[in-house]
């Protein structure tokens, strides 16, 4: 075991933070003489051993900030550092960067063994050197027995373990990962984004990881950056960002979000005062958006902080779809001109209902957010 441990930390202890003040990188367009401004004025601090996850879709500037950082790209504007020493000229290859790509990118023509040891070799270190630390990472990726195989001859699985023992084996100070699990099936993708985080937490190495997957976000992640058409939108742990998103963009792309169009009367004590068409809601803890009384705004709600009931207190609406899920039960509910995505888990305790049943709606209140209304997205 105390063996183990020393293997373990030679791979970790020399990762370092990273710092970006007010990156921006622009584009020229294809066509004409305009341009594109792919990440704008993004401020940004991950600590000493963190795992950050870049989130958003596709186009919103995440690939070209890892690019950034691994010194494939220069900002335009802005300054990137890594520890306390600055990136502006420093080459990718004396960043102290290792990367794990979605492609795997491991050399067709090379064994497991020397796939892993290329980068030792390329840093010209003795043959005894790059014999024990490649054996070492090896040992501790679990890939013992398989090192005269290609990787043709690899499962997908196999093959990611691979490009990260070929990641890590060189001592990086940062590992960035541009979507490397997206070309697995999905029972085997989280069971490689279990063992990635693990990993990550026994070396300690800081990592930046790109992705658009938000389960796979809030699962590894200390720290989640929200990305769209450039901009940093917002950062946070998964818990703040799921709870308290700042905005409907946030709240509907991590999770599923209900919201209702709302105005606010009155707020007191820290409780915002709302009505939603003729039903009057106080919400205790409206978030993180700065709001005043008159302003038209939307009720931020998950689908599993709503109860249903047959009967009782609450607001009436109407089953319009009802799935089973097998772990939860998902309904839409049609309450006037809203309508509610509601799950209920556990659905062999509850009450089942089906289409066109009349419910009563209870919303848990203290679960409620308050936001800008101009960015509803409805499905």
């Amino acid at each position: 075991m105390e063996r183990d441990i020393e293997e373990i930390q030679q791979f970790s202890g020399k990762s370092s933070g990273v710092r970006l003040s007010g990156v921006t990188k622009i584009f020229p367009q294809m066509e004409g003489n305009g341009e594109f401004v792919a990440v704008r004025n993004i401020d940004l601090n991950i600590t000493d051993g963190e795992l950050v996850t870049l989130l958003g879709p596709s186009g919103c500037g995440k690939t070209t900030t890892l690019r950034m950082i691994s010194g494939f790209e220069y900002p335009t504007s802005g300054e990137i550092f890594i520890g306390d020493r600055p990136m502006a000229n420093v080459p990718p290859n004396k960043r102290g960067i290792s990367m794990v790509f979605q492609s795997y990118a491991l050399f067709p023509h090379l064994n497991i063994y020397e796939n892993i040891a290329y980068g030792l070799r390329v840093k010209k270190l003795s043959k005894s050197v790059i014999r024990e630390q490649t054996n070492k990472v090896i040992k501790l990726m679990q890939l013992s027995g398989m090192e005269s195989r290609f990787p043709s001859q690899l499962s997908g699985g196999q093959q990611q373990r691979v490009a990260l023992a070929r990641a890590i084996v060189i001592e990086p100070k940062v590992l960035l990962f541009d979507e490397p699990l997206s070309n697995l099936d999905a029972k085997l993708r989280e069971h490689m984004r279990d063992e990635l985080r693990s990993l990550q937490k026994r070396l300690g190495i800081t990592s930046l990881y790109v992705t658009h997957d938000q389960s796979e976000a809030m699962a590894i992640s200390d720290k989640i950056v929200i990305m769209d058409k450039g901009d940093l939108v917002q950062m946070g742990s998964p818990k703040e960002i799921y709870e308290y998103p700042n905005s409907p963009f946030v709240a509907n792309f991590i999770g599923k979000a209900n919201f209702l169009r709302c105005e606010l009367k009155e707020l007191k004590d820290g409780s915002a005062f709302v009505k939603v068409g003729d039903v009057p809601i106080t919400v205790p803890n409206p978030g993180p958006v700065e709001i005043e009384a008159g302003g038209q705004y939307c009720l931020c709600i998950r689908p599993e902080s709503i109860e249903l009931m047959p009967e009782g207190d609450g607001i009436p609406g109407v089953i319009s779809r009802a799935t089973y899920f097998g772990s939860k039960m998902e309904y839409e509910v049609q309450m006037g001109d809203n309508h509610l995505i509601v799950e209920i888990y556990n659905p062999q305790l509850s009450v089942l209902f089906h289409e066109g049943d009349h419910v009563k709606t209870k919303l848990d209140l203290e679960c409620i957010r308050v936001l800008k209304e101009e960015e509803i997205i409805q499905d």
